[in-house]
């Protein structure tokens, strides 16, 4: 079944990109920050486990989350399901692109054959739009070209892999309901909610206090590796072409601020998206330093890495503290 006929969302991010091209199909157009924001996507992470290969530095809540939100805030009918089965988890998806459904699915992009550099990332998300009887042809990110192909073995893999953030075979479909959304006052609800939950994080490593705590884990980090320049080369490269923890999502994050700030006149968005054009200048500056780390392995970069994580914590912790109180 071939479809030629799609209207792909051209994003920066795997999951707004994927969600908005299914989005597009309902007649709903909004910025990828838009979704973002609307997502109440901005977070933060550091995550360390024996099992993985290095730290994992994330710069947005949780995944599967900012679809949720999405949905919520939207007032849509978010359909997700999981399934073990791989014959099962393709014979669902087929039918619904069969009846002109867009899905949504959760992948480890290490197995794309359109990835110039695999690499294990099971948090990643694509929509697919139609297939044939030896490829899956898909939607992605622009820096992975957009509307791509990839075949439906290695799509079989790449939506079973195990590991960290992985999923069951996970997609997901979007529906209109009954209800409308005024932008308004769902902007507002979205950055209150985004800004409190980023406020009060349940555990060290999460929001502000994660940030700080990773200016003290990188350098125990730089001191047990292994493998220097391989794991802080892809943990720049995540960072900033893939937005897990680097000045992309700050980016997406300081546009929806602009936007809303232009939609609602408020003040304290205007400061709070001024607050965020210096924090995601901070952020590419902590991607840099890890890529300078990785070319020469020199511990003062990791140091300047460490000192402006500790400067970032501040000040996000600042402008989320304005933000709650719109």
């Amino acid at each position: 079944m071939i479809r030629e006929q799609i209207k792909p969302f051209d994003g920066q991010h795997c999951e707004t990109t994927a969600t908005g091209t299914i989005l597009r199909q309902l007649d709903i157009e909004l910025s990828e920050p838009m979704l973002f924001g609307l997502g109440e996507g901005l977070g933060f992470i550091f995550w360390n486990m024996k099992s993985m290969d290095c730290p994992f530095i994330g710069g947005r809540i949780k995944p599967d989350a900012l679809t949720e939100n999405i949905a919520r805030n939207l007032n849509l009918e978010l359909t997700v399901k999981e399934t073990s089965s791989q014959q099962k988890a393709w014979g669902n998806v087929k039918e619904l692109i069969d009846k002109g459904q867009v899905v949504g699915l959760k992948l480890d992009c290490y197995h794309l054959e359109y990835f110039s550099r695999p690499f294990h990332f099971a948090g990643h998300y694509a929509a697919l739009y139609s297939y044939d009887k030896d490829f899956a042809y898909l939607v992605d990110t622009k820096q992975q070209g957009g509307k791509v192909k990839t075949s439906l073995k290695s799509l079989a893999l790449a939506r079973a892999e195990k590991g960290p953030m992985s999923s069951k075979n996970l997609y997901y479909t979007i529906h209109k309901t009954n209800k409308k959304f005024d932008l308004n006052s769902t902007v507002v609800i979205a950055i209150r909610n985004n800004a409190n939950e980023y406020l009060h994080p349940p555990i060290s490593n999460i929001g502000y206090k994660g940030i700080l705590k990773t200016s003290s884990e990188i350098i125990k980090w730089f001191k047990t590796s292994k493998d220097i320049e391989n794991e802080f080369k892809t943990t720049a490269l995540l960072m900033e072409r893939g937005g897990t923890g680097g000045s992309l999502f700050r980016n997406l994050y300081r546009d929806f601020l602009k936007e809303s700030y232009e939609l609602l006149q408020y003040e304290k968005l205007k400061q709070s998206h001024e607050a965020f054009i210096e924090i995601a200048t901070l952020w590419k500056m902590v991607s840099d330093s890890f890529e300078k780390v990785s070319q020469t392995k020199d511990f003062k970069y990791i140091q300047q890495a460490s000192d402006i994580l500790k400067t970032i914590s501040i000040k996000e912790k600042s402008a989320m503290e304005v933000l709650a109180a719109i």
